[in-house]
């Protein structure tokens, strides 16, 4: 049976508690379907080189350091990911074009636990999203709910709730189907995710 990464579980297991300590009731009973199917068994490990765009450098190195000053878990969650940071392959939406700048060469994404992720697995997808400062991610939908943890200042919308900033360790959801949008200000942004698959 397959094991579980040391610095990917305790990324989890922190995120777990994150969002189980929100008080965001959605949030909490999507986590804990995302959690229960993470916690009953480990996926295979993907093997293969990482990959990393250019808006990684510095972003992602400049919102991790701004958690390490922040209150526990923020500076734990942090460390787990630089751990295995390195590993990811980021990837540009599907959509994205070179016509479509800024948003084309000024974001990423990187699945942790999902297809092609460190953990290959089709029931649960955890990944990370990274932008530059002054970028909107454009509106999109998808059928699956969806919980983010900030990790960064930023702004979510979707089309139940107006644009509203959670703060570093703070919670959105996205109801199933929910046409939704991200954008980042002054600093680059940083937030991770969870859907359950069906």
């Amino acid at each position: 049976m397959p094991t579980r990464d040391g610095n990917l579980q305790q990324l989890l297991d922190i995120s777990q508690r994150i969002v189980a300590d929100s008080g965001v009731a959605t949030a909490m009973a999507a986590g804990e379907r995302v959690f229960a199917r993470l916690g009953s068994h480990a996926g295979s490990v993907r093997h293969g080189a990482a990959e990393r765009l250019a808006v990684c450098a510095p972003a992602v190195e400049v919102v991790l350091a701004g958690l390490a000053a922040r209150k526990p878990p923020l500076p734990e969650l942090a460390s787990a990911f630089v751990a295995i940071e390195g590993r990811l392959r980021w990837y540009r939406r599907k959509t994205a074009t070179p016509a479509g700048e800024p948003f084309y060469s000024s974001h990423a994404n990187a699945l942790l636990v999902g297809p092609g992720g460190l953990e290959e697995r089709s029931d649960v997808e955890v990944g990370v999203t990274v932008m530059a400062p002054h970028i909107v991610y454009p509106d999109h939908d998808h059928p699956p709910e969806e919980v983010y943890i900030a990790l960064s200042p930023g702004e979510w919308w979707n089309a139940a709730m107006d644009w509203t900033e959670p703060g570093p360790g703070g919670i959105i959801y996205n109801p199933p189907g929910i046409l939704h949008a991200m954008r980042s200000h002054a600093q680059p942004f940083l937030a991770l995710w969870f859907l359950p698959i069906d």
